[in-house]
């Protein structure tokens, strides 16, 4: 028998993934299994490794993925089975969330555990909607207590005279779909009808939605506005200050929901700004880099380098994948010699230089001209020897134009790009259901697999307000080519212009 691992109870937070703790991410990038909750937010599961295994033991309202008592079982099977298991709860796993009853049921069978807190929604909700839970003016005290009780229980453990008497701000859990009930409970046993509530649904995510009203009309108000869980409410006269102090839902994309398909690897960058500035990303990566078909050719044009006089990159995935292979070959960065590199955008140059190599030439706008005009602008094209170092399936006219102006080409394929259909965090479910405000396109070849898998005229005519973002001209092109309305088109064609185009025609709108 292995040695038994150990399960690790970790709090997820409130739904921002900012909000997970550093030992949180620390124990999930090495875990072999991962056990979450419904309300855990799903892009968390991108920390753990690929070879991870993936559980959904969710529980909402009356579906449950896993019976409590099952859902114990197995994670003392799969620690006595020698694994790391991380049991990834919503908020901190000893609020509300039974997983004072897990850690007993590991006591039991002798597994050993540890319980890492995790920011509640108790504070954080209020927190992103602009009510905090105490104030020297308001209050000086807060008592927290479920909505959602044992439905065993012959009576309710709630003191409601006490809660109604108490001046502190009142949190209620899991109370969206019982919240008549619970403010006609407090107005009986003494609170002021006039009492301010706040309901916050998604708290601390982009899909954040608040309302408000009194104890006397909330009910009346939740059901007109179809507001239903996840939400946390708050009581208490702090509510009034949300109007001053509502920092969250003042950023300029809140409201929006994004649509990013760069590959896993890369949309991180864009996602994130993104999610900064207040959006709701939908992470849906329609694409996965893998190896080239036709590795041989790679090798040998990696071997003869001392042929060339210039490489020229078209992508950032390009220079990754390259040198990849490069340092497989050989060791030594001082076997580039005087090489020359071209690399077309920013973002390319960029990845160049992480690895303190000059870029000779960068020509900021992907068309064939430019690459030859900046590139003769350090020395004619004329019988220069090119290495083009891009994706399996590009366009030929880049290599075309540089023949045609005197350069030999070697055309080598240093990655491909092919379909990516997981949908491990939910995302494309979503978007099939609800839509989106933009969908964002960062290369053809996004839009080709994102078209092949949605099929994307389909989808703006049945979302008709969905807009469209664009990198670049080629990236247009093809937008343009599946005979779907134009996009706007990103300038400086990189991530800071995409981002910079999505704020300016916002604010338009």
């Amino acid at each position: 028998m292995p040695d038994c691992g150990t399960v690790y109870l970790v709090g997820a937070g409130p739904g921002d993934v900012g909000l997970l703790t550093l030992r949180g991410a620390e124990l999930l990038r090495r875990a072999d299994v991962v056990v979450y909750d419904a309300l855990v937010n799903p892009d968390l599961l991108r920390l753990a490794p690929k070879s991870a295994e993936i559980i959904y033991g969710g529980k909402r309202a009356k579906a449950h993925a896993i019976p409590q008592e099952d859902l114990n079982q197995l994670l003392v099977a799969k620690a006595k089975l020698g694994k790391c298991v991380v049991r990834l709860k919503g908020g901190d796993p000893y609020v509300f969330g039974r997983g004072g009853e897990e850690a007993e049921e590991l006591a039991d069978a002798s597994v050993p555990f540890e319980v890492v807190p995790g920011i509640s929604s108790i504070i954080a909700a209020g927190n992103y909607a602009g009510i905090p839970i105490t104030h020297r003016d308001h209050c000086s005290s807060f008592t927290v207590f479920t909505g959602h009780e044992d439905p065993n229980k012959v009576t309710s453990n709630l003191d409601w005279s006490r809660l109604a008497q108490d001046s502190g701000t009142k949190v209620v859990l899991m109370g969206a779909e019982r919240i008549r009930q619970i403010a006609a409970q407090l107005v009986a046993h003494g609170a002021d009808k006039k009492m301010p509530v706040a309901m916050i649904r998604w708290g601390t995510t982009g899909r954040q939605r608040v309302i408000e009203g009194t104890l006397g009309n909330i009910a009346d108000i939740a059901d007109k506005a179809k507001f239903g869980a996840p939400a946390v409410t708050l009581i208490g006269g702090v509510v009034g200050l949300r109007k001053k102090l509502n920092w969250f839902e003042r950023r300029p994309l809140f409201g929006k929901r994004v649509v990013v398909t760069r590959t896993r690897e890369q949309a991180s960058q864009l996602s994130v700004r993104l999610a900064e500035l207040g959006a709701d990303v939908l992470e849906i990566p329609t694409i996965k880099i893998a190896p080239p078909q036709d590795k041989v050719a790679l090798v040998e044009s990696i071997v003869g380098l001392g042929e060339y006089d210039w490489l020229v990159f078209t992508s950032p995935n390009g220079v990754t994948a390259f040198f990849d292979y490069y340092f497989k070959v050989k060791d030594d960065l001082r076997d580039l010699g005087q090489l020359r590199f071209a690399a077309v955008g920013p973002s390319t140059a960029a990845k160049i230089k992480e690895l303190h190599l000059h870029v000779d030439a960068m020509p900021e706008k992907y068309v064939a001209k430019a690459v030859a005009k900046a590139i003769g602008e350090i020395e004619s094209v004329e019988n220069l020897r090119l290495l083009l170092l891009r994706a399996e399936v590009s366009t030929p006219e880049l290599p075309k134009q540089l023949e045609e102006m005197g350069a030999i080409v070697d055309d080598v394929a240093v990655y491909q790009t092919v379909p990516e259909t997981e949908d491990i965090t939910g995302a494309a479910t979503r978007f099939e259901e609800e839509g989106a405000d933009w969908i964002t396109f960062a290369s053809s070849s996004a839009v080709e697999n994102f078209n092949a898998r949605f099929d994307l005229s389909k989808c703006l005519k049945k979302f008709p307000k969905m807009k469209l973002l664009s990198i670049g001209p080629e990236t247009s092109k093809a937008i343009l080519e599946l005979g779907c309305k134009s996009a706007i088109e990103s300038r400086p064609h990189n991530i800071d212009g995409m981002v910079s185009a999505l704020l300016k025609s916002v604010a338009r709108r």
